[in-house]
């Protein structure tokens, strides 16, 4: 314990020394008690100080047991073979041994181990009876594996025939094959059965439905197996797995998806497992196995027989398998090979214009798909040089279609530089550079023709989105911005003209007083986004680039008053982002960042304030509509116009376009949502509980935060049983013990402590699940806290916690101030720390009772702080003392004769009598 100032630590006396024989004996008491964890950690303790080789092997054999009554089967076989080498003759520790090698599926060893022990001791009738039993599962065992060997045939035999017409009987064998390949057993036996090349032989039928069951009986086979993947890999071929990727099918492209992207984490696992051993050359397999099917990916990008969604699928995958998780892993060699190799492939996708003579088949998400790629690995690069080469591989590649090839390689040209400057802007803004480039967006922009004009007018949206040129283009731009979306005759036009204008408009961001529109303007612009937004006669790849207008206007309070008034505007979003382009979602989010004012706020400091209306200097200054009750208002009217569905859909998207920072924004606002109490309810029943638990696990720290946050609230609020049904309950643990990390600010770690208070209360299971989280020395710390609310919620949540087992050990710890800190807050001043402190003392002498004892030693205090509880005004903080007394009374002669020597008695015979209080 940390000393704490106000409470003295004792004075430390000699250490009583304690023999192996002790704790051994301790261990005995303990494992007869059925406390066997407690046990394991005497026997371990023992072992440490135990020298003689006989006593280290009983120790073994006993820690087998334990381990075998906590169901962990490998260290239990461990430790009874160590006991065994010391003594070949112990039945105990063969019988154990016996035990866990049957538990581990080693069956023949079980059966070994048991008659050797029969054969030592021929009479005892346990050994035979275990026998017995053993040998009929063994039985069991093989009769069900020679069951599964005639099953697989048979499975293969009705997919494969031809001639069968039966559907239902196709579809049966089908999902067989599927559920037999998730056991290992299962696969192993597909595996051992040829089952491989006819898995091949159903993909070569070219029907989908025999395509998707082979896939699905693949990912079982491949799923955390490296051995079988690099088999498999070799016997389908990669340019086989890609060619089935790329099929139109869109389900079946799907299933080769994941496919591959299980074969990708076997692979990679056994590249991080042997980076660990020295096998070299199975080192060199992986990762040629791991470029190999990269290799085939980067071709299908630019196959043009390859489906638009197929081509999707191999973006998707590249983004999932090839950057580095983690800036913890050193390597990003992987990164480097694919820039080197596949950078002008992946540019061909982004650069394609659609509708153009000849270009790749698309889908309204590739180029998004290809930006967020393009990103990732430019964040994967370590080094200047890294970086460098980078951006001469995409200027060698605009050059290329600038210099030499009309019209048509201009136009991809500028279609690349919109990619990146989506994606990787310094890249972006590198290549916005080169000569020519912007004037020949600037006179496309007035080109008649709508494709080119397109291309031309999002190139500058892009670019007034990124510092650099933004002044360049406030210049030169908006003005033709402005005679684009007065004059020209189509809304496609118009509308992404309007977004430029608002990019450049709202430069100002949220400060009312730098707005760069004539008053009245922005209101204009937001009733015509809105307009094209509700307008379902238009495309809906035009009507994103309506919410993209919003997302910029709703910077503006009187348009985020407006929108939230018009029901169809929120509604025709929300459907938008529920829909299949996804590249609409970080528009969405953003715009719903606005409306519920969930940004960051800088409060200005008063003394600058002064000192900048001293110096003329610019203030910023907030809009009288974004004060806390116009918030409120307008978070009711989009929870009532259905915003939680829509959040919970676009968490649902497998995309990329759902990037760290689009889960940030969605994390804000759902943090927004569910500030009102009474709101939370109806949150959570239209799936936003649910949502928030994936957006705290990944993504930025703050977004994963305020999702933890929002978790935290709801918690505390509602029945977390009813909130978080099922397994889901133990996963909101994660999130909260998150915040209580000592960088997270007081109200996050109050709101974290608050929760985890209702977790614990509620199951073993739960308390178990947040000591594995490593929560409760951060509680102990919180007990610590200056701060009185903190202090009594971290006290509040470690009450509960103390119905753990483990938890109430730690109260007898050597050289621990915890039961000491119990005891004095029993008789502080604040009631519902007392409340809190004492309740936790009760609950310790009754379910611990050696904690009794310690109680007099910890501090001389001890009897007045009793007293004080048992004198109380408070009829629970007399209830709690009085439990506390009772199981003192019961516990030790000892500490019984100096409670009775106290005046103990006399309170004890006053209350006794209390007739109202019974």
């Amino acid at each position: 314990g940390v000393p704490v100032p106000g409470i003295p630590v004792p004075g430390a006396g000699a250490p009583r020394q304690v023999t192996a024989e002790q704790l051994r004996a301790r261990g005995n008491a303990l494992f007869q008690a059925g406390d066997h964890g407690a046990a394991l950690a005497a026997y371990t303790e023992a072992l440490s100080l135990s020298d003689a080789a006989s006593e280290r092997a009983v120790l073994h054999r006993n820690r087998a047991a334990c381990y075998l009554k906590l169901e962990d089967y490998t260290k239990a076989e461990a430790d009874a073979t160590k006991a065994i080498e010391a003594d070949g003759r112990d039945v105990k520790a063969l019988f154990r041994r016996s035990q866990a090698l049957q538990q581990l599926g080693r069956l023949d060893q079980a059966v070994s181990d048991l008659q050797r022990c029969v054969s030592l001791e021929p009479r005892n009738k346990a050994f035979h009876e275990a026998l017995r039993a053993l040998g009929s599962s063994m039985h069991e065992k093989m009769k069900a594996m020679s069951c599964t060997d005639s099953k697989v045939e048979q499975m293969f035999q009705i997919l494969l025939d031809l001639e069968e017409k039966d559907a239902d009987k196709k579809q049966k064998a089908a999902q067989n094959l599927i559920v037999l390949a998730r056991e290992e057993a299962g696969a192993e036996k597909i595996f051992q059965s040829d089952g491989v090349r006819l898995l091949m032989r159903l993909l070569d039928t070219a029907k989908a439905d025999l395509m998707l069951a082979a896939l699905r009986t693949l990912v079982g086979l491949c799923s955390g197996h490296r051995s079988r993947t690099t088999a498999i890999l070799a016997e389908l071929g990669a340019p086989r797995l890609a060619a089935v990727l790329g099929v139109e099918h869109e389900q079946v492209s799907l299933a080769a998806c994941n496919l591959l992207h299980v074969m990708f984490d076997s692979l990679k696992e056994g590249l991080q497992k042997d980076f660990r051993g020295k096998e070299d050359a199975v080192v060199l397999d992986s990762s040629r196995d791991l470029k190999l099917l990269i290799k085939h990916l980067l071709e299908l990008l630019v196959l043009e027989g390859a489906s638009a969604h197929g081509r999707d699928n191999a973006l998707n995958l590249l983004i999932k398998v090839v950057p580095r998780k983690s800036p913890k892993e050193t390597n990003n060699s992987l990164s480097l090979w694919v820039i080197d190799q596949g950078l002008k492939k992946i540019l061909e996708v982004g650069s394609t214009v659609c509708g153009s003579l000849g270009s790749l088949p698309v889908t309204e998400n590739s180029r998004m798909s290809t930006s967020v790629l393009l990103s990732k690995l430019y964040e994967d690069l370590k080094c200047d040089a890294e970086r460098e080469n980078f951006h001469r591989l995409c200027e060698d590649y605009v050059r290329s279609w600038f210099e030499g090839h009309e019209l048509p390689g201009k136009l991809r040209a500028i279609q690349t530089v919109s990619c990146l400057l989506q994606g990787p802007s310094d890249a972006g803004n590198r290549v916005l550079e080169l000569e020519g480039i912007m004037d020949s967006v600037l006179s496309l922009c007035a080109s008649v023709c709508e494709a080119h004009q397109l291309v031309a007018v999002e190139a500058l949206i892009h670019a007034a989105d990124k510092a650099k040129r933004a002044s360049f283009i406030t210049a030169n731009g908006v003005n033709l911005l402005k005679e684009i979306y007065k004059h020209s005759e189509r809304d496609s036009i118009r509308i992404r003209a309007l977004v430029g204008l608002c990019k450049l408009g709202s430069a100002g961001g949220t400060d009312f007083s730098m707005k760069q529109f004539a008053e009245g303007s922005t209101m204009k612009l937001a009733k015509q986004c809105r307009k094209w937004l509700c307008n379902e006669a238009i495309d809906a790849g035009t009507r994103r680039w309506a919410v993209e207008g919003l997302a910029y206007l709703t910077f503006d309070a009187d348009v985020k008053e407006e929108f939230v008034e018009d029901k169809a505007a929120m509604q025709a979003m929300f459907q938008l982002a529920k829909s299949e382009d996804r590249s609409v979602l970080y528009a969405v989010a953003s715009t719903l960042v606005n409306c519920t004012n969930s940004y960051d706020h800088e409060e200005p400091d008063p003394q600058m304030l002064e000192l900048a209306k001293y110096a003329k200097q610019h203030i910023p200054e907030q809009h009288p509509k974004d004060k806390p009750e116009f918030v409120k208002r307008r978070v009711r009217k989009l929870l009532v116009a259905g915003v939680v569905s829509a959040l919970a859909c676009m968490v649902k998207s497998e995309n990329p376009a759902l990037t760290s920072s689009c889960r940030e924004l969605i994390s804000r606002v759902f943090l927004a949502l569910v500030e009102e109490a009474e709101d939370r309810g109806g949150v959570v029943a239209q799936g936003g509980g649910k949502a928030l638990i994936p957006l705290s696990l990944e993504g930025t720290e703050v977004g994963q935060t305020k999702a933890a946050q929002a978790l935290a609230k709801i918690t505390i609020t509602s029945n977390p049983e009813m909130a978080f049904p099922g397994e889901r309950i133990y996963e909101v643990v994660r999130p909260l013990v998150s915040l209580l990390h000592l960088q997270r600010t007081g109200l996050e770690n109050f709101e974290g402590l608050m929760a985890l208070t209702n977790l614990a209360g509620i199951s073993e299971r739960l308390r178990q699940k947040i000591l594995k989280e490593r929560a409760v020395p951060m509680i102990e710390g919180y007990m610590f806290e200056e701060h009185e609310l903190i202090r009594l919620a971290a006290t509040e949540c470690m009450c509960n916690m103390a119905m753990s087992k483990e938890v109430q050990e730690m109260f007898l710890a050597e050289g621990s101030d915890r039961l000491k800190l119990m005891v004095l807050y029993s008789g502080e001043e604040d009631e519902k720390l007392r409340r809190a402190a004492s309740g936790t003392l009760a609950m310790l002498t009754t379910l611990h009772p050696p904690i009794c004892k310690r109680i007099p030693q910890v501090t001389v205090h001890w009897l007045e702080i009793l007293q004080a509880l048992l004198l109380s005004p408070s009829a629970e903080l007399q209830h709690r003392g009085a439990v506390v007394v009772m199981n003192m009374m019961a516990a030790a002669r000892e500490v019984a004769e100096q409670l009775i020597a106290s005046e103990m008695l006399e309170i004890l015979s006053v209350l006794a009598k209390d007739k109202d209080k019974p």
